[in-house]
This record gives structure tokens, C-alpha cells and sequence, in this order.
């Protein structure tokens, strides 16, 4: 196989090789069998219903009956329901309680109509996320600075995240004559910075992180240049749910004057909640000077529908670097917030009520029921001597192993019905908990199947089947484009009839 050629040789060769080894029809040839061969085996789980319904790819000569259009959608959402319900998946949906759900579609229902991009039609939506923006920037501790605070309502933390960075390069660019931006995450941060960059042209600068798997002080220091824009920082990381040093970062912008932002997408609606409850959380929002910017998903610990985020800046001026103007089309005057024009006003309305029919009373007693789950299920992982759990995680727990294959107990889970995500560098899987897992013998079935997997790998042969020889392979091959090139496979089966 070509990765093991390449996983030979050091990672800077490794990648030449690799971009002129494909040019070579063989090679290539070969590459392409071996992708094929992981796309027919995960073809099956993306695409179960090929054979149980009709595949459409034409329009229909006569219009099907609506009733058998919303009896095919029930069934496959009742197929599809099993899989959360019950709390085996980590992360995914945050609140998932039926009655939670059923009053969020009717407000869906009732709005459904509505636009932003018009709000002259329906002004009810400028009252929306007006408030969606203020009552997040208070939670967020807007109260406790002396500088506005302001924001938009973005279709998720990925959008929230691209807004601010194309924020900072062009106020850079006006304000500073910066031509050639570049931006410091940590390793860590979320994959959305790294499209941001790819996306606005700004050259990436990644920090190591510490053995807490926090962003490494001196090294955040040591990259910053005339250049720099912003540094940004997670609270916490994706991968294994850590806080990063925010309040020593953001000094470092302050001093610098340049940006921070502060990726709360998924602590957001918890560490706010967490710290009232008497949680050891750190300094991570508007109450430090050089915190200029923050993001905070209200469809995951908001428990919002899918599709809103809050991004926020501290100033009306920074935020006009997001905004988009177009004052001589021959179409009349356009102006929109963030990157769509038309959104969706329905998703903002049961965001607005998603919030106020919680309030911070529901708030604080969700992150409880999370906190107490989340340390139950960090004791059981704790008492099986052969897993380890990375850093010092609140509630998105990330553990490996150094004498298994981690992504095999994963597939185990897998087998049991959970489904875990994998992560690399080093190799672990987390799960992310969520109200779905503070339900009544949730945690304790998890660390028992747990065990049961873990001893299933310690005592059976490895069969190379499931994603263990998928997540093993991206894992450890030095070149990355294999990796993508399934990745990018991947997406083309998902969008295959």
C-alpha cells in the first residue's frame, strides 16, 4: 500500500513524493482501487435506503400524492430517531425531548414564511435576533464592560467563525495596511478557522499545545509579527473539550492591539452556567479587554433547531467590516449582514423562543444534569486501566489508549449502538454529552459497553473491518492528500442517487 511507503519516509518528503508519485498512472490507479474500496464499504451506511424507496432523478410526470411523500419522511425520521433517542450519539442533538421539538416546529410552522432580507415584510424577525444577540452577549457578561457589545445571527458556528476572521482581514487591511494577514490558532481550534483562511486568502500560523492540550503561551508569543490580525483561542476545543488560556492570549492581542476571538460555538450556553454553578471555569469572555470577538452556537447547548449561531464583536465599527454593501446596482440599494441573502427567519424565530422558553433557570439545570453526567462517565472511563483520558475536560471527554487500537474500541461502540467520534493527532475518540445522556441509566450502559469493547479488542483478533483501518490509516500517514482524496470521495457518494 502507497501509506505505507510514504509513513517511511519524514512527513516534508513524504508529501513531495506523494503530489508526484500521483501523477504516475500505476500509482494513481492503485490509490484510486484502494479509495474505491473504503467508499463501497461505507457506501451501505450512508446510503440505506437505496433499495427500500423509489430513487428520483427526474421530476415525477405526475405529482405524487402528499400523503405517501409525508408517510416515506416518517419513516425514514422514525429509522433515523433510533439512533439519538435513546442517547448513544455523542454531541448531534442537544436536547432532543419530544415536547421540546414539537414546540419549536410549530414556531417553525408559523414563520415559515418570513425573511430577513426583507424586514420592511416582517419586521418580527429584526426583533428576533436582536434579542437572540443581546441575551447572548449578556450571558457572555456584555454587562460587566463599559463597550458595546453587538453581533448578527449566523446559519451556524462554521459561518460564525468565517464572518469574524473576513472581519479582521479587512479591518486590517483599512486600518492597519496589512496586505498579506495571517492568523494564530492553536492546533485545536476548529477545522472553521482553517477554511477561513482558505477562503480570504490569510496564511495560517498553528501553535503546539501543552500536555493539558491547551494553547502553548510562549509559542502564541512567538508568532505574532507585523502581519498578525487576530489570535484566536476555544473554550473550549472541539477535540478534547479543554479551555484554552484566553485570558493570557487575549492579553498578548491587547498588547499587540490586534484581535481575539474567543470560539465559544459549543461552551457558549455551558461555561457561563457552569461558573455560576461553582464549575472551576476560566476567564474567556467580554470580560477581558482583549477579548474582541466571540462565537456561540445557539443550536447546540442552546438548544435552538439546527441552523443559528451568534457571532459577536465588541464595537459597531469592527462589526461593519462584516456587513456587505452594494449602493450602485442597477437592482436598487442591497445591503445584507452575513454571507446569504435570504435566511431562513423561521430558524431565528425558534431560536428567539428556544431562549426565552428556557430562560436561566432551564439553563443552569441542563448544565447541571451535564456536569454530573459528564464526571460519572470521566470515573468510569478513569477505572478501566487501559484508557486514559487526554487533558482536564468539563464535559466533552476525549480518551485513548496506549496498548490498543483505539479506533477498534470505537467500532466496538460502534456495534453496541454508540456513535463516537474519532479524532487524530493523537489518536483518541470523544463524546461530547448532552441532555440525551442525563436520562436514567444512560452513562452507566455507556461505561459498561465500554468495558465490554475494550476487552472484546484486548482478547480478539483484529478483523480490519468497520473504520478502524480508515481512521488508523488518516491517523498516521504523513501525506494528507490520500486523506483527502477520500474525503472528497466521501462527499461524492453522499451526493450520489
Amino acid at each position: 500500500m502507497i501509506d505505507k511507503v510514504l509513513n517511511l519516509i519524514p512527513q516534508k518528503l513524504a508529501c513531495f513524493f506523494e503530489k508526484h508519485l500521483k501523477k504516475i498512472p500505476y500509482v494513481r490507479n492503485r490509490i484510486d482501487n484502494e479509495i474505491n474500496g473504503f467508499m463501497k464499504d461505507l457506501e451501505t451506511s450512508l446510503k440505506p435506503y437505496k433499495d427500500r424507496f423509489q430513487s428520483h432523478t427526474h421530476l415525477p410526470q405526475t405529482p405524487l400524492k402528499r400523503d405517501d411523500i409525508i408517510d416515506q419522511i416518517l419513516e425514514m425520521n422514525t429509522m433515523e430517531e433510533d439512533k439519538w433517542k435513546e442517547g448513544y450519539v455523542s454531541g448531534a442533538v442537544y436536547h432532543g425531548n419530544q415536547e421540546h421539538i414539537e414546540f419549536l416546529n410549530k414556531v417553525y410552522a408559523i414563520t415559515s414564511q418570513s425573511n430577513p432580507l426583507h424586514s420592511d415584510l416582517w419586521p418580527s424577525a429584526a426583533k428576533y435576533e436582536a434579542e437572540i444577540i443581546e441575551m447572548t452577549a449578556a450571558m457572555l457578561s456584555s454587562k460587566k464592560t463599559d463597550d458595546t457589545i453587538c453581533g448578527t445571527v449566523t446559519s451556524g458556528g462554521t459561518e460564525s467563525i468565517l464572518l469574524a476572521m473576513k472581519t479582521y482581514r479587512d479591518f486590517a487591511k483599512v486600518k492597519r495596511n496589512i496586505k498579506k494577514p495571517e492568523l494564530i490558532v492553536p492546533v485545536t481550534a476548529h477545522a472553521a478557522f482553517d477554511k477561513a483562511c482558505q477562503y480570504f486568502n490569510i496564511k495560517m500560523k498553528h501553535i503546539p499545545v501543552n500536555e493539558h492540550f491547551q494553547a502553548d503561551i510562549d509559542s502564541v508569543k512567538k508568532a505574532v509579527n507585523k502581519n498578525t490580525i487576530a489570535i484566536a483561542g476555544s473554550a473550549p476545543s472541539f477535540p478534547h473539550g479543554t479551555v484554552d488560556p484566553i485570558e493570557e492570549m487575549s492579553a498578548i492581542a491587547l498588547e499587540h492591539n490586534i484581535g481575539f476571538h474567543t470560539d465559544a460555538c459549543l461552551g457558549g450556553f455551558v461555561l457561563p452556567f457552569a461558573e455560576k454553578l461553582g464549575f472551576n471555569v476560566p476567564l474567556f469572555d467580554f470580560r477581558l479587554k482583549g477579548v474582541t470577538s466571540m462565537s456561540a452556537d445557539t443550536h447546540k447547548y442552546g438548544y435552538a433547531a439546527k441552523g443559528t449561531s451568534v457571532v459577536m464583536y465588541r464595537g459597531e465599527e469592527l462589526r461593519h467590516f462584516q456587513y456587505y454593501t452594494v449602493t450602485d446596482w442597477p437592482g436598487g440599494l442591497y445591503f445584507s449582514p452575513t454571507f446569504a441573502g435570504s435566511r431562513p427567519g423561521a430558524l431565528s424565530a425558534a431560536c428567539w423562543a428556544s431562549m426565552l422558553s428556557i430562560g436561566e433557570k432551564g439553563y443552569l439545570e441542563a448544565t447541571q444534569k451535564i456536569m454530573d453526567t459528564a464526571n460519572k462517565i470521566k470515573k468510569g472511563i478513569n477505572d478501566i486501566p487501559e484508557l486514559h483520558i487526554l487533558g482536564k475536560p468539563l464535559w466533552v471527554i476525549a480518551f485513548g489508549a496506549k496498548a490498543l487500537n483505539i479506533y477498534r474500541v470505537m467500532d466496538e461502540m460502534a456495534q453496541k449502538g454508540w456513535s463516537l467520534n474519532g479524532l487524530h493527532k493523537p489518536s483518541c475518540i470523544h463524546i461530547a454529552i448532552t441532555l440525551r445522556h442525563t436520562r436514567e441509566g444512560v452513562s452507566e450502559r455507556f461505561v459498561e459497553d465500554l468495558k465490554q469493547a475494550v476487552e472484546i479488542v484486548k482478547t480478539t483478533v483484529d478483523t480490519k473491518n468497520g473504520m478502524a483501518p480508515v481512521y488508523g490509516m488518516a491517523a498516521t500517514l504523513p501525506a494528507r492528500g490520500i486523506v483527502s482524496d477520500i474525503l472528497k470521495k466521501y462527499l461524492d457518494t453522499y451526493y450520489k442517487v
